[in-house]
């Protein structure tokens, strides 16, 4: 016995068996997996040496190859002499010798085996952190700075993955690793060195805590991303910056490295301008959104209008997921899940006690709909800004047929006498556009409300440009008439002030519209009202107190008073008309910014410009900046494809869902046209980008808008190339249950056309549609599946390759799941008997096979009553027995022995069908093909329930 026992047993120890050479080494290659690399240590030789002094001495033999050997065989001479201390220890030592080697491949092999013994060491060594930071880590660090370049190349490499397999302690990072690397990373260091070592700081950065990074490498990063002597190493940091920003955070992000980053945006070299580029989505999402809009936003047009091609290309491909941090849930109405799917996000209110129901609920997926709608919505509803609530008192709230519900206190400040005094933040009114269009849920109580009088009769921007102003006089006694009995109801305050709008707000109108009142009669009415009712306000300001101001954009003040009778106010029909003249002037004015949900103020020229919201579709300057929009819209103009790159259409393409998701649904109209002009691109690449995105874009957009708008594009994919159409077939089903049944139906009879193909051999197309038919099934009746989809399944059933026909006959057999799941068992039988003519009596073995087929699966599967089988199934397929192949009689006897007699309604003794199988299995069991006769013999598979009660029980 040897000090580490004997070889045999060793090499049994280690878990591979020895194998015996002559010298160990002729038939070694790198297909010998199942071989110890090191079996030459067992085999006695010559000079009768153990085998750890035979180790020794090939460890340091003259020869290359052997030491070679042993350096890639380190493993298992670990497993084999670990347990003994001893030996442990010579083995150890060995290695060190061994990392002093002269010979570049020795060493590579040596650090290439540092992993899987770190890994070996950790789960058998109770001193694992002594072992390594004695004897491994400082081999990994000396050959950071080893001559040879594959040397250091294989050190960085296992360096990272020891960090990444949690294998080095905190104490070897910061006192053994870190250090090295910042000696190597000086500005005075080598500069292969230095690059080399900020590439690894750059890579280890994720696998570091945080206060790691910020306190040992942060600053050095800082200082190479300036360096001006090697621009090689500011490539590698621009590359990497969106890297290091993620290990630091966003407090580090925004003091140190976001100055550095301008730099890096502005070097000379556009290579450095490039990097930036392709990583700037990476810096803005550790950025905050007020650092975001106001410094990176005009940094990235900086880039995107570059005098480098290449730099405005990388720009350009970067510009749809730098738009795509910008989203906002709280303002888009969508957000994604953790699964990854799209849901709507809730509206947060703070509610009174008095608001008892109608708080909304979040609702998954894009076609959501309202039980309350009372009519189709006209207008997608808007979205609080995140943080703000609404304060209400007894009120229904309004509903739209996309699952987002608001707040109707805005329209209740048009109830006569229930006006009330506003914030200087929001303005009531600027949601009376929106409630134009939105109908309002009139639930049954003391406490319900609506709104009496036609659309018409409220605000509309197209009359309110157009002189005279409607009269609403009659309106306001209604509103007067109708407000009275809801104060007695409920517990609403008493007190109305007489201006409803603040001052401030009026005074600004004013001043805006002082510039247009020289020349335009409409504007001279509009200042003539607003100075009435500027005077009234300020004398109503000397007798009444003001209410606090709210800090909600949504939040209404309603003053309260200790009796109604004694701060009644008598509101004439010329001053109520003034005030609600008042409020059209400030909502068209201000509703770009109230639409948004915003509290900050339009710019002048925005308030002087009396154009229709509709007519300036692309303003958004509260979600995105424009000049971002404006660029990303651009990537359609032709011209851009010229200057900047070919695909840049395809990029665009790409990334719209993620810029329409940070839009949101109700802007929509700024990338209507663009999402038109792509989808007629004549690129078929950009078609195809589009056709595999435009289910995602349906849950974005909300059913109302994917019927106006994408139903069409969807309706042109679906005759285009197979390129194209393969796009929109892999996600079928997800466009299809987001649209309403009636426009679902419509493409029942459009279905056929996908089993023609442009080119025959392209079977991969039949076999998507087979296997989205599966999933379709759940959306029509039995009726349409009877009618439509039936045909098309036992035409793919007839396909010529193998793959297309085994996917369609579970398509036939979901289809029959179907007729029976809903007690539609004429539309079986009759699609039975179907099956039994083109399959049972094909002329074809293919098709009699492919009957026992489905016959063993609607066994399988239970799809329909085991009585209705035996009666209309079973015989058919019990007289496969006597066909002449022997591939059907195989899948007959695999049906009945495996599948059939396994049932329980067969197990009955009693069963008048169990004897009619059971001859046919005996049949079977003697018939002359021995692959028949063996799987009618075959015993079925044993549960697994029966399979671990007898290994429980052999335990």
């Amino acid at each position: 016995m040897g000090r580490g026992g004997s070889p045999k047993s060793q090499s049994t120890q280690g878990g591979r068996g020895a194998c015996h050479f002559g010298d160990g080494f002729e038939d070694y290659g790198p297909d010998c997996n199942s071989m110890r690399v090191t079996a030459f240590l067992d085999v006695p030789g010559q000079d009768n040496l153990l085998p750890l002094t035979r180790l020794e001495k090939y460890a340091f033999s003259e020869n290359t190859f052997n030491r070679q050997i042993i350096a890639r065989g380190l493993l298992d001479v670990f497993r084999d002499f670990s347990n003994n201390e001893e030996d442990f220890l010579t083995v150890m030592a060995i290695v060190v010798r061994l990392s002093e080697d002269a010979e570049p491949t020795v060493r590579t092999e040596l650090m290439e085996q540092i992993p899987p013994i770190a890994i070996f060491l950790q789960e058998n060594r109770s001193n694992f952190p002594v072992v390594l930071s004695e004897y491994l880590i400082p081999i990994v660090v000396r050959y950071l700075t080893d001559p040879n370049n594959q040397v250091r190349k294989s050190t960085q490499e296992v360096l990272l993955i020891l960090l990444e397999q949690d294998l080095i302690f905190q104490y070897d990072i910061e006192n053994t690793v870190c250090p090295i690397l910042l000696q190597l990373s000086a500005l005075d260091s080598d500069d292969e060195y230095k690059a080399e070592a900020v590439s690894i700081i750059c890579k280890m950065a994720s696998m570091l805590s945080k206060s790691t990074v910020e306190r040992l490498l942060l600053p050095r990063f800082c200082e190479l991303c300036g360096d001006g002597k090697l621009f090689q190493v500011r490539k590698v940091c621009a590359a990497n910056f969106g890297d290091i920003c993620r290990a630091v955070g966003q407090e580090a992000t925004e003091k140190f490295l976001i100055p550095k980053f301008f730099e890096l945006c502005s070097d000379a070299v556009w290579g450095m301008r490039k990097a930036c580029a392709e990583c700037f989505t990476a810096v803005s999402h550790s950025s905050s959104p007020e650092v975001r809009r106001t410094q990176l936003s005009p940094l990235f047009i900086r880039l995107v209008s570059d005098p480098c091609r290449w730099v405005r290309q990388a720009a350009f491909q970067s510009l749809g997921p730098f738009i795509s941090t910008f989203a906002n849930p709280s303002r888009a109405g969508l957000y994604l899940g953790e699964d990854g799917t799209l849901s709507i996000w809730p509206l947060t209110q703070d509610v009174d006690s008095g608001f008892a129901s109608g708080s909304p609920t979040p609702r998954s997926g894009g076609n959501t709909s309202s039980a309350s709608s009372t009519k189709p919505v006209q207008m997608e509803p808007e979205l609080p800004e995140e943080g703000t609530s609404a304060k209400t008192s007894n009120f229904s709230p309004i509903s739209s047929s996309d699952g987002l519900t608001e707040n109707p206190v805005e329209s209740s400040v048009l109830a006569g006498a229930e006006l009330t005094r506003l914030s200087p933040e929001a303005s009531a009114f600027s949601k009376l556009s929106d409630i134009n269009d939105l109908p309002i849920s009139s639930h049954p109580g003391s406490d319900s409300w609506a709104c009496p009088g036609n659309a018409e009769d409220l605000f509309n921007d197209f009359l309110y440009w157009r002189t005279p102003l409607p009269d609403i006089s009659k309106d306001l006694e209604l509103f007067l008439s109708e407000a009275e009995p809801q104060e007695d109801d409920c517990s609403r305050p008493k007190t109305v002030h007489n201006s409803c709008v603040a001052r401030s707000e009026i005074q600004k109108v004013l001043e805006s519209l002082q510039e247009h009142m020289l020349n335009d009669p409409d504007v001279q009415a509009q200042v003539q009202v607003l100075s009435a009712a500027l005077r009234a306000a300020q004398l109503d300001s000397v007798n009444e107190p003001e209410s606090k101001p709210t800090a909600g954009l949504n939040e209404v003040s309603i003053s309260d008073s200790s009796s109604a009778s004694d701060n009644q106010i008598t509101l004439s029909a010329s001053s109520s008309h003034n005030e609600l003249s008042v409020a059209r002037i400030l909502q068209s004015t201000d509703a770009g910014e109230h639409r948004n949900g915003t509290s900050d103020h339009l710019d002048m020229d925005q308030r002087q410009d009396p154009t229709p919201l509709e007519e300036n579709k692309s303003k958004i300057p509260d979600i995105i900046p424009q000049p971002l929009l404006d660029q990303y819209v651009s990537m359609t103009d032709p011209a851009r494809a010229q200057t900047v790159d070919t695909d840049i259409a395809t990029h665009c393409a790409y990334s719209l869902p993620g810029v329409a998701l940070t839009l949101g649904r109700q802007n929509w109209h700024c990338l209507k046209d663009t999402y038109e002009t792509l989808a007629s691109d004549v690129q078929w690449k950009v078609r195809r980008t589009l056709a595999f995105s435009i289910h995602e874009l349906a849950v974005i957009l909300g059913d109302q808008l994917t019927a106006a708008d994408l139903v069409p594009i969807f309706n042109g994919f679906l005759k285009d190339l197979d390129e194209v159409r393969i796009g929109v077939l892999k996600h079928l089903y997800d466009f299809l249950k987001l649209l309403h049944e009636d426009k679902r139906r419509d493409y029942l009879y459009q279905l056929q056309e996908f089993v023609v193909t442009d080119n025959s051999r392209n079977w991969r197309f039949r076999y998507e549609l087979a296997e989205q038919l599966i999933l379709i099934l759940e959306l029509y009746s039995p009726n349409d599946v009877y009618d439509y989809l039936m045909h098309i399944a036992l035409k793919l059933c007839a396909d010529k390759v193998s793959e297309v026909r085994w996917i369609s006959f579970k398509l036939v057999v979901a289809i029959l799941q179907k007729f029976y799941s809903n007690s539609e068992s004429a539309l079986g039988l009759n699609f039975i008997h179907e099956l039994i003519i083109r399959f049972r009596h094909c002329s074809k073995w293919v098709g009699r096979q492919a009957f026992a087929f489905i016959c063993q699966a609607v066994v399988s599967k239970e799809c329909i009553p085991m009585d209705q089988f035996v009666e209309h199934l079973l015989p058919s397929l019990l007289s496969l027995a006597s066909d002449p192949v022997p591939n059907v009689r195989v899948l007959l006897a695999k049906a009945l022995r495996q599948v059939l007699l396994e049932k329980a309604y067969f197990r009955n003794a009693g069963n008048p069908h169990l004897e009619v199988v059971e001859e046919t299995i005996l049949a079977l069991q003697s018939d002359r093909d021995q692959d028949v006769s063996f799987f009618a013999t075959l015993e079925p598979k044993r549960r697994n329930t029966i399979d671990t009660t007898v290994l429980e029980k052999q335990n």
